[in-house]
């Protein structure tokens, strides 16, 4: 059986490239983990996923026992099998989400009491319970059980939730059914405060994880805030394990991160931009509502290697939109989610080829350039 364990295989700087080996496939990294919270990534098949080069999955522990239910789920043989989804998962713990759709919540050193968003019924989650549930869903990798500060927040109101969220971690652990190639992440929290991360990382690090995430980010702090927070950050986490930005990002908030040495990252922002008629291209988002595109004969991105990406004009797909036409949704989905993976791709050939700093000034242009020649053939 596969031990889970990260390979390293190169390195610019404080990128990294690597693989990570678990029961269920590899996942090369830097890697993007497109978000199937209800056992589905939104608008796409599983195979369509797999075929953008995805190698992992993310579910959601909330969602998932709110509805069918984790029960369910394990009858199945777990989420993958339940979904049609050949390679590895990982899911959340459920704490952002109880702490941001679940109503009237209410905390203490347990857990949390809350009502279902859905159905009103009334739900109790324990560390124990989040690495239980994980375990019926039978995550590849399954995260730790944390609540997720606000932002902004008082320092003390911070730490306070940040050590609470290192005791639920070492609970977490000890509620974790070891197998080989499967893990579980901790995750550092203590918002902006470097001494609170620091503080947060050794704690964790004592506990003794096979992976380590940063959560607290991404909450409206701002990309500068979020990027001094990684800086901080980073060298309190082991070189040997996996390092996952926890809901990043914007494709310039992905490229920074991974300069910093982060291997992993998940996000709603493809497939949800996607059916909000957005699609990111090389040269910047594309709102495909807008009528500029009635008569373009191009296609979205004729870099990215997808047939949504390639074979349709954006004269069709702005019809597709324009009529609200279920298939226009479905391919700026699939083509967002296949150009962040081209993206990585893109940054791990950067990595191993030690031209990083080239890859990021070129890339970071190109975005903001945007695509506003509708003459542009996008050979350039």
């Amino acid at each position: 059986m596969t031990d889970f364990r990260l390979v390293l295989e190169g390195t610019d700087g404080a990128a990294r490239v690597g693989r990570i080996m678990t029961a269920h496939g590899p996942v090369d990294t830097p890697a993007f983990m497109p978000v199937g919270t209800a056992a589905t990534v939104k608008a796409m098949f599983p195979e369509h996923v797999a075929a953008t080069g995805a190698q992992i999955v993310l579910g959601n522990t909330y969602h998932l026992m709110l509805r069918p239910g984790a029960d369910r789920v394990a009858a199945f043989g777990g989420l993958r099998k339940f979904m049609n989804w050949d390679g590895p998962t990982l899911t959340d713990s459920g704490g952002f989400q109880v702490m941001s759709l679940a109503k009237l919540r209410t905390m203490s050193e347990d857990g949390v009491t809350f009502q279902s968003h859905l159905d009103g019924s009334r739900h109790h989650l324990t560390p124990e319970r989040s690495i239980q549930i994980q375990h019926q869903l039978d995550a590849t990798i399954t995260m730790a059980f944390d609540e997720c500060t606000p932002f902004p927040a008082e320092k003390d109101a911070v730490a306070e939730s940040m050590r609470m969220s290192m005791r639920w971690a070492k609970r977490s652990m000890s509620a974790f059914v070891p197998r080989p190639g499967y893990g579980l992440f901790g995750i550092v929290q203590g918002g902006i405060h470097a001494d609170l991360r620091a503080e947060s990382a050794a704690a964790l690090q004592a506990i003794g994880f096979d992976g380590y995430a940063v959560g607290g980010l991404a909450v409206g702090e701002g990309q500068e805030l979020m990027f001094s927070t990684l800086d901080v950050t980073m060298p309190h986490l082991p070189h040997d394990r996996p390092r996952y930005l926890m809901g990043v990002g914007k494709p310039l908030d992905i490229v920074g991160a991974v300069v910093r040495g982060i291997d992993m990252f998940d996000c709603v922002l493809p497939t949800r931009s996607g059916r909000t008629a957005q699609a990111f291209t090389r040269l910047g988002p594309l709102n495909m509502r807008n009528a500029r595109h009635a008569d373009d004969p191009r296609p979205l991105d004729a870099s990215v290697p997808c047939p949504a990406s390639q074979n349709y004009s954006r004269a069709y797909l702005h019809h597709l939109i324009r009529s609200e036409e279920l298939l226009g949704l479905m391919l700026l989905s699939w083509h967002n989610v296949a150009f962040y993976q081209k993206m990585m791709a893109d940054l791990r050939q950067a990595i191993r080829e030690k031209h990083l700093s080239a890859f990021v000034e070129q890339f970071t242009a190109d975005q903001a350039r945007g695509d506003i020649d509708a003459q542009d053939n996008g050979s350039d």
